[in-house]
Parts: C-alpha cells; sequence; structure tokens
C-alpha cells in the first residue's frame, strides 16, 4: 500500500475534489453513459456534520450511500430528517466496496484516522474529505474558529451574539450542531462565520492544512482520552487550529491557563491574549468591574463586566469573545449591546424552573469535571448535584472533592456512579451526604425532597451522556421536563 504524509495525502486529495466537484454531479462511467457521481459518507452521526454533508450533495445530485456502525434506531433522529432524500443506508457495519466503488468519501471527524476502511480508500487513491473541510475550502467569509475543553459553545454562542450587533451578516456552526455546508454558496465575502471546532475536528483540519482567520483557543484540560488515548495527542489536536494560520490571521489565547499561554510561540500572525487575573500586552482583560481592550498600545472599554450568565467562566468567556470580535472588525464601541444582550445557551447552566423556592438549573453539557467544577462555583447558596454517566477515562477525584465541599448533597448516577461514590467516601464534612439514584427521574425525585427554600439542583454531570442517553442534549431535555414537572407544594426538608 501506498504510503502518505497526512498533508501531503490531503493536498493530493482536495485537488482531486476539486477537480470532481467542478465537474458537478455526473460523470462517464466505463459504459459511457452519464451517471451520478457516488460519495460515501462515513458516520452519519447525531450532532449535524454527517447530515449536512449528505445533505449538501443530494442537493448537488450525487448518489448518496451513508454507512455507520451504529443501527437504524440509534440514528433514528439524524434518519427521519433524510426522508425522500434517495439515500443509500448500511447501518450496523461498513461494507468495503463502500471505500473502494465510489468517487469521493467524506469521513466523520469521530471516526478514528487509523480506521482499516480509511486506510482502505486511501489505498485504492480515492479522495478523503470532512465536511468541516469541504466548508473551510468553501467559504469565502472569514472564519472565526472556537476550541477548548470547557467553554467553547458558550463563547461561540457569545461571539455570534456580539458579532450580530455590528453591520455585517454572522452564521454560527460547526461542532455546536449546526452545518453550514448546505449555506457556503450564500455565505458572501462580507459576512463572518463563527465556528465552534472539536478535537476531532481540528485533527483533520490540522492535517488539511486548513485554519480559521481567528483562532480562539478557551483552555485545556484532560478530555476524551477514550477517544486520543494520551493527554499529548489531545494537546497536539487542539493545538492544531494554529496549523494552517498565516500571517494575516490572529490567535485569540487563555493567558489564565499554563498549557494554552504557551502556543504564543507557535503563532504566525497576531496573538491576543484574554484574562481575567491580568493585564496582558495586547488583548482583554479586567479593570474596576469592567471589560477592557487594548490593542496597539491603546485601550478602550467595552462594558461593565456585569452579565446576564452566572459565574466567573463566563466572564472568561465573555473576554475571549471580545478578544475574538475586536480580531474579525468590530470597534470597541459596537460590542456593549450584543455582550449585554447574550441570555445564556440550551444546556449550558440554563435556568429550568423555580419550584417551591428551589432553583433547578440544566448543565447537561458540563461533560468534563473542569466545566462541573465551574458550574459548582457559579453559585454561592447551598447545591444539590446530580453527576454521574458515561466513562470517559478522565479523572475525577478533584471534582468528586469539590462536589464535597460545595454542596448539600451529591446524586450520583450513570456509568461512573461507582467511581464517584469511591472519591465521595473520603469526604471529611461531617454534613455532606451522597446517594445513588437508578435513573434520572429517580435522581431528580431525590434532588427534590432534599433541597430546600433557597437551595439551587443542578444537573452537572462532569461525564458524557453516551451510558444512558443518546447525547447531552436529550440529558438536558429530559431534566428540564422533570424539572418542570414537580408540584408546588409543603416540602418535608433536607434529609426528611
Amino acid at each position: 500500500m501506498t504510503m502518505y504524509s497526512y498533508g501531503t495525502l490531503y493536498g493530493e486529495a482536495w485537488d482531486l475534489t476539486k477537480e470532481i466537484l467542478a465537474q458537478r454531479s455526473t460523470g462517464l462511467r466505463g459504459n459511457g453513459m452519464q451517471e451520478p457521481r457516488r460519495v460515501t459518507i462515513m458516520g452519519l452521526g447525531l450532532f449535524g456534520g454527517g447530515l449536512g454533508a449528505v445533505e449538501y450533495f443530494a442537493s448537488e445530485g450525487w448518489h448518496v450511500t451513508v454507512t455507520d456502525l451504529k443501527s437504524e434506531e440509534q440514528l433514528r433522529p439524524s434518519l427521519e430528517k433524510l426522508r425522500g432524500r434517495g439515500v443509500v443506508l448500511r447501518l450496523g457495519g461498513h461494507r468495503e466496496s463502500d471505500f473502494t466503488e465510489t468517487d469521493l468519501v467524506v469521513v466523520n471527524p469521530a471516526v478514528p484516522r487509523e480506521s482499516p476502511y480509511v486506510a482502505l480508500a486511501r489505498s485504492r487513491g480515492v479522495p478523503l474529505e470532512t465536511e468541516i473541510g469541504l466548508f473551510f475550502r468553501k467559504c469565502r467569509a472569514p472564519i472565526v474558529g472556537v476550541t477548548g475543553s470547557i467553554g467553547k459553545t458558550t463563547t461561540t454562542s457569545m461571539i455570534g451574539k456580539i458579532l450580530e450587533a455590528g453591520a455585517r451578516r454572522v452564521h454560527v456552526g460547526g461542532n455546536i450542531g449546526r452545518s453550514l455546508l448546505c449555506e457556503s454558496e450564500s455565505i458572501g465575502p462580507g459576512d463572518v462565520v463563527v465556528l465552534e471546532l472539536s478535537s476531532f475536528q481540528l485533527e483533520w483540519l490540522g492535517e488539511a492544512g486548513l485554519a480559521p482567520r481567528v483562532a480562539v483557543v478557551t483552555n485545556v484540560c484532560r478530555n476524551h482520552l477514550d477517544r486520543h488515548g494520551t493527554m499529548e495527542a489531545y494537546i497536539a489536536a487542539k493545538r492544531s487550529i494554529l496549523r494552517g494560520q498565516g500571517p494575516g490571521s490572529t490567535a485569540v489565547l487563555n493567558a489564565d491557563d499554563p498549557e494554552v499561554s504557551r502556543w504564543a510561540a507557535d503563532v504566525r500572525g497576531q496573538c491576543l491574549f484574554f484574562s481575567s487575573e491580568a493585564e496582558p500586552a495586547a488583548g482583554c482583560f479586567l479593570r474596576g468591574g469592567r471589560i477592557i481592550l487594548r490593542r496597539g498600545g491603546a485601550e478602550a472599554e467595552v462594558a461593565a463586566a456585569a452579565l446576564q450568565v452566572p459565574g466567573r467562566h463566563n466572564l472568561a468567556n465573555a473576554l475571549a469573545a471580545v478578544a475574538a470580535c475586536s480580531a474579525a472588525g468590530m470597534p470597541p464601541g459596537a460590542m456593549a449591546a450584543g455582550l449585554a444582550s447574550f441570555s445564556g445557551i440550551e444546556h449550558r447552566l440554563e435556568f429550568a424552573c423555580r419550584r417551591n423556592g428551589v432553583r433547578y438549573y440544566n448543565d447537561s453539557k458540563a461533560t468534563t469535571p473542569e466545566s462541573a467544577i465551574a458550574a459548582l462555583d457559579a453559585f454561592d447558596c447551598p447545591v444539590v448535584l446530580i453527576a454521574g454517566g458515561y466513562d470517559k477515562k478522565v479523572p475525577l477525584d478533584a471534582f468528586a472533592r469539590r462536589a464535597a465541599c460545595r454542596t448539600r448533597a451529591t446524586i450520583l448516577i450513570g456509568e461512573t456512579a461507582d467511581k464517584l461514590a469511591w472519591h465521595l467516601d473520603g469526604s471529611e464534612r461531617g454534613d455532606f451526604r451522597w446517594l445513588r439514584a437508578s435513573s434520572l427521574p429517580d435522581a431528580v425525585a431525590k434532588a427534590a425532597s432534599i433541597a430546600v427554600e433557597g437551595d439551587v439542583v443542578l444537573l452537572s454531570p462532569a461525564c458524557a451522556s453516551y451510558d444512558m442517553f443518546e447525547n447531552y442534549e436529550e440529558r438536558g431535555r429530559q431534566f428540564k421536563n422533570l424539572c418542570r414537572s414537580l408540584k408546588e407544594g409543603k416540602r418535608p426538608g433536607a434529609f426528611a
């Protein structure tokens, strides 16, 4: 089998892909007849990327084959959106012919790069692409890309909200759950695109030499070690957001993160820092309760540091967003209105309801220990925490210590319940209590029986959802429905 470096492979692959796309949807086959060109979408998934690729190629008249290891039942939410598209489905497994007898393979970023089917397509000279890679190549507008272990969804949404207060058309998508590939033809050079980028997407983009004009890195902490294997590999994937940048680009880096701050040495264009602890020479920081932007030796006051969304971590997200919007060409004076109007995003410290004087918050997107710690620290009142879920093989001891310190009680669910229980058993707080729940409905019922007026019940799992739910969104929606179904009435009090 011919071996390629990834950079060489993707350079050659894109040349072939451009040629194929330029010939639109049909081409000559061996029988001399014009037939639809063929594309195999490897990995439909549930988060929009695979679906976006299918919709794009189907609308262009291609013969589309979708192959996924998941079953029809597991993929039902995505499959329902493909009705009437005439797509060939290969579910529950892959066929070699779908990777050799095709004109193009579009790989879902979640597919491991060492997949034998990816290697098979390479060996036969079939071009390989990803949905996000295709969008980068086709997009004529400048792209602001946001990555990080914690806060990338909130920061992406915040940047979009701030930019919408300006005069340019804004398009928000990527790993946030919305593919922009089908919109690529209508996105003009005067628009601006904001993309959330995962470590999986960045692996492929970095190898292809593709990068956003403005790259934002919120932070880096242990995550997805079940996929990347080591922390070093995970860091390398995140760091590749800078690999394809050039002299005209900007990197926005977290000066308070020891790992990320070191990446300034990789920056080929301008580097802006954001910090809630210091005043960097260039970037965004806090001073006297105000958000200050410093660029080119000049300072400008952007807005008050008071936000609608709770938590110091969200203030850090706001600093990153302001620096990014400045790099995207928005003047400081125009940012305040957009920042003030940002009320948060679904499943991220989202207020669900108030029952019996207790506030319920949905933080289902907190799938790492660090993000759940940040959620706990956002409140200055007693918290009844619901935590646990799929095991991503990351340490949970620091999260458990914070839960034992910051909560009235912690209710454990899912695959990691035993691991968390082991850590919580070491708590030295005599009034702290943890207990198990058999399901999320059981956990909400237990939390409601414990919490008293003035408390917060917080779903912030610190773990992924795949052991009990299709995704964190399903987990969050179920939590909100369960909370809203609770009845008002007299309460027996905590631990009664």
